[in-house]
């Protein structure tokens, strides 16, 4: 967090100054003041109201003038650190795994990124704003008032401690507070989201009155932990109120009976109340930023927990290696043009991998081996739950293996830099994921400078000619969030044809014809095989008829290698590839 003030050093002893400069001309107007009293008023000399009072007006402008710069310069440096915060944690996000991610959940890394770096801006503003004149008025303050009449500033050492003693029991309090509630900020905003995402579900099975029901509790819990803290921020002024209120009365009645006795100036009583308001001032200074503070450090711990994540998928690669990397590939870009002949294949061998969940019981893969060779087309089947995406994930490292390693080209993936490795690879995910924008903007994020040709080519080998040819935009057609405005065929067949955008030696499918009727899945597949000429391929699915034609067929069952080879030779070997085969194609007979 402290990066956060990183090269700021200027603008906030800038800020220091200016504030400095306020609270002097805040204390020194009560003395200007009492000296108008006591040598223009009562002794009756018009020249030294005259004289005085310009001054005091001078000084009052240079109050001002230095209050509203030093505002300014506070609260554009806390815009500044909201905005670094959120960028850092965005950042951070995007270097976590989503093993990383379920660790906090979605609904809280939004609320961290969000509400938590708005709370700790908002606390930014505060102390940037009475950074320096908020001590620099109450030390003062008491100072000048004890050098007003010292007899009277008994006052003044018994409210000061009184007063910071109420703020440090209603602060301590608050702490644990503002720590429940945003976790209860977290838990509603994780309802609330299952809830809108799962409408369709609730509305199924009759449960809308249970979800209400359920959000009502934590919305109870809630606004229970907010009024309660709003109670004792409400119930700080009052307090604070009653003892300065009484603090003045005493003031008042014993300074008058001081000043009839000779023993003090009216103008010294009047500067003397007005150091009492500046020590006042002072002390609703710290009271605000005190009441911000607690929420601030729990937001601040919040944000501070992400960012000291380590990511449980790093990238162990050199620096000077992932640099030369670059300027290779960079290099050869510039030298070859975007119809130049493919990369050549690259062949992917896992070697006695597993992979197993932090605390989990059992391993979700255990001891996988097999080579899925240059140019080649490797499937993987199995029941549900047997480990097929998470093996699938482990080639891109969305995730790494615990046990064994894996090699691309030769190399372990470990040991390449992850964003040339991601780059040597296309990816269609097992959900089909599109973003906010145009139907051309999510193409192109495979092939940023890919030209409508190129998106309709790839468009056309994804099958999706038939609908695309029905919408008026063309390649111009929004995109809701997540594909909302598209069936479940049309967001598979658009991340396809994203996918094939990039010119990959590497295709890896994540059961991505599973929302395609079987004509369309045939003729699919064809132009995949047309397509993707003599790439490697890694594709998981559910249907028997998208893998047949495989070179290698991998079985998996409960995180296992049950069986690997061709169709044929799996219907002869394998008992779990021939029970999936028989319920699929219903086969009647011997196999």
């Amino acid at each position: 967090m402290r990066r956060l003030l990183d090269g700021q050093g200027p603008r906030v002893g800038a800020i220091a100054l200016l504030q400095l400069v306020q609270a002097a001309a805040n204390l020194l107007l009560p003395t200007v003041n009492a000296a108008i009293i006591d040598d223009g008023i009562v002794a009756g000399d018009t020249e030294v109201i005259t004289r005085l009072g310009a001054l005091m007006a001078v000084i009052a402008a240079v109050q001002a003038a230095s209050a509203i710069a030093a505002g300014y310069l506070g609260a554009l440096l806390a815009m500044r650190i909201g905005r670094r915060l959120r960028a850092d944690i965005f950042t951070k996000v995007q270097s976590l795994s989503s093993q990383d991610v379920a660790l906090f959940g979605t609904q809280s890394l939004t609320t961290r990124a969000t509400n938590d770096a708005q709370q700790v801006q908002a606390f930014a503003v505060l102390v940037f704003t009475m950074l320096v004149a908020g001590p620099a008025m109450g030390v003062g303050g008491v100072i000048l008032a004890l050098q007003q009449d010292v007899a009277l500033s008994v006052v003044v050492i018994i409210i000061v401690p009184l007063l910071l003693l109420i703020m440090y029991l209603i602060v301590r309090r608050l702490i644990p507070l503002y720590r429940q509630g945003q976790d209860l900020l977290d838990r509603a905003g994780g309802i609330l989201r299952e809830q809108i995402i799962g409408v369709d579900v609730i509305r199924a099975f009759v449960r809308q009155e249970h979800e209400v029901q359920r959000f009502a509790r934590t919305n109870a819990g809630l606004t229970a932990n907010n009024l309660q803290s709003a109670l004792l921020v409400a119930a700080m002024l009052p307090m604070i109120m009653l003892v300065v209120n009484i603090s003045s009365v005493a003031i008042v009645w014993f300074g008058g009976h001081r000043i009839q006795a000779g023993q003090m100036n009216l103008g010294a009583l009047t500067a003397f109340i007005a150091y009492i308001m500046q020590i006042l001032l002072a002390i609703m200074m710290a009271m605000y930023v005190l009441m911000t503070a607690p929420r601030a450090a729990v937001c601040a711990e919040r944000i501070q927990a992400v960012l000291d994540t380590e990511p449980s998928v790093r990238d162990t690669a050199a620096r000077d290696s992932a640099a030369r990397d670059t300027a290779a590939t960079d290099a050869a870009a510039q030298a070859t043009p975007r119809d130049a002949p493919a990369a050549p294949s690259a062949g992917v061998e896992f070697q006695a991998v597993g992979f197993s969940y932090p605390g989990a019981e059992a391993p979700v893969l255990a001891d996988i081996s097999f080579t899925a060779a240059p140019g080649t087309t490797t499937a993987i089947v199995g029941a549900t739950g047997s480990g097929k995406t998470t093996l699938l994930n482990l080639v891109p490292r969305f995730l790494d293996p615990t046990e064994g390693r894996i090699t691309l080209a030769g190399r372990d993936i470990r040991d390449l830099p992850l964003d040339h490795l991601r780059e040597s690879m296309a990816i269609v995910p097992q959900q089909s994921h599109l973003f906010t924008g145009t139907i051309a903007e999510n193409l192109r994020m495979a092939a940023p400078d890919a030209s409508d040709g190129e998106l309709w080519a790839a468009l056309e080998a994804a099958q999706t000619m038939r609908f695309m040819r029905d919408l008026p935009l063309g390649l111009a057609t929004p995109v809701g969030q997540g594909g909302a405005s598209l069936s479940g065929g049309q967001r598979q067949r658009l991340c396809i044809a994203r996918a094939l955008l990039r010119d990959a030696p590497l295709y890896l499918f994540d059961d991505s014809l599973s929302a395609l009727d079987y004509d369309t899945d045939t003729r699919l597949r064809s132009a995949l095989g047309q397509r993707l000429g003599g790439a490697t391929v890694i594709i998981v699915a559910e249907r028997i008829s998208a893998v047949e034609g495989a070179d290698l067929i991998l079985v998996l069952d409960d995180g296992r290698l049950v069986g690997q080879g061709t169709h044929q030779d799996l219907l002869a070997a394998s008992a779990t590839y021939r029970e999936i085969a028989e319920s699929q194609l219903a086969l009647q007979g011997p196999l």
